[in-house]
């Protein structure tokens, strides 16, 4: 029950018909006894200003930022994490006095999922990054600190990729390189990548029947990722394992990201197998 001393936490994207948010983090309030309760408010870039004015101001403990917003959200912060900084992309901010101080979750929790998941250790690897926005920037910069040896990115829109790089290659170490998104451009980094990622949102709820490129340019050897959740394999993924690839989809980044953000609005430790057994119950539910 949401009373006058409930803590509020929010979600502020565009469009959240399909987040797994606010049940993963609602049931784990619950399980520990917390009086807090997650809401989605859809808002996209041109009114997030005036909604995070109003949260200043309302008994929220917090939020999360999800697409469009992930970048512009820096714009006003009081104080952001120094990863977060280096990232330049936001998805967790933590309210204390009216203060926003903003984090990144989304690149650590990516990681914590390859190595529970695929055993997979990113030191020494090679990775094709498609997507260069809010959490593609975080997945790259969080695999170049774990020491990745190379990360090729590619974007759309050509500028953001070339950012990106050039801040990994400026505050971590030169390891990123931007290329071009075209399909001989994508098969030649492929071919030298244990892992391509899809950071892109193209497959995602609900435009289930698109992929971010053939499946003519993988091999059976590489990894394919994608960071969606919803559905939980893409048609994508599936293609991708129709080739023979080992495959790793969002769930796992969800459950870690969460976790962590959980960590940063309560100060309690987040029970990791709760919110993991409620994602799973989510899915199994859509399957049915």
């Amino acid at each position: 029950m949401i009373t006058l001393k409930t803590k509020m936490i929010g979600l502020l994207g565009e469009p959240l018909t399909f987040t797994f948010s606010p049940q993963m983090h609602n049931a784990t309030f619950e399980a520990l006894g917390l009086d807090y309760f997650y809401r989605p408010i859809e808002v996209g870039k041109e009114e997030l200003y005036n909604v995070v004015k109003g949260l200043k101001h309302m008994n929220y403990a917090g939020f999360n930022v999800t697409k469009p917003n992930k970048v512009r959200i820096l714009r006003y912060l009081d104080e952001v994490d120094e990863l977060a900084a280096k990232i330049g992309s936001v998805n967790t901010v933590k309210i204390v006095d009216g203060r926003l101080i903003g984090y990144n979750t989304d690149g650590e929790g990516y990681v914590a999922s390859l190595k529970e998941e695929l055993d997979f250790d990113p030191k020494g690897k090679t990775f094709t990054i498609l997507g260069a926005g809010g959490a593609g920037r975080a997945i790259a910069f969080t695999l170049g600190f774990y020491g990745a040896e190379k990360i090729y990115i590619t974007d759309r829109m050509i500028n953001c990729s070339e950012i990106v790089a050039s801040e990994i290659n400026a505050n971590l170490r030169t390891c990123a390189e931007v290329f071009e998104l075209s399909d001989a451009n994508l098969k030649a980094c492929i071919d030298k990548s244990d892992v391509v990622i899809n950071a892109s949102g193209i497959g995602m709820m609900p435009q289930v029947d698109r992929t971010p490129f053939s499946k003519e340019l993988l091999n059976k050897d590489i990894i394919v990722s994608d960071i969606t959740y919803n559905p939980l394999k893409t048609k994508f993924i599936q293609e991708a394992e129709e080739i023979g690839c080992r495959t790793h989809n969002g769930v796992g980044m969800l459950i870690h990201q969460g976790a962590k953000a959980f960590e940063i609005w309560t100060g309690v430790q987040a029970p990791i197998e709760e919110m993991t057994k409620t994602v799973v119950d989510i899915v199994s539910n859509l399957n049915k």
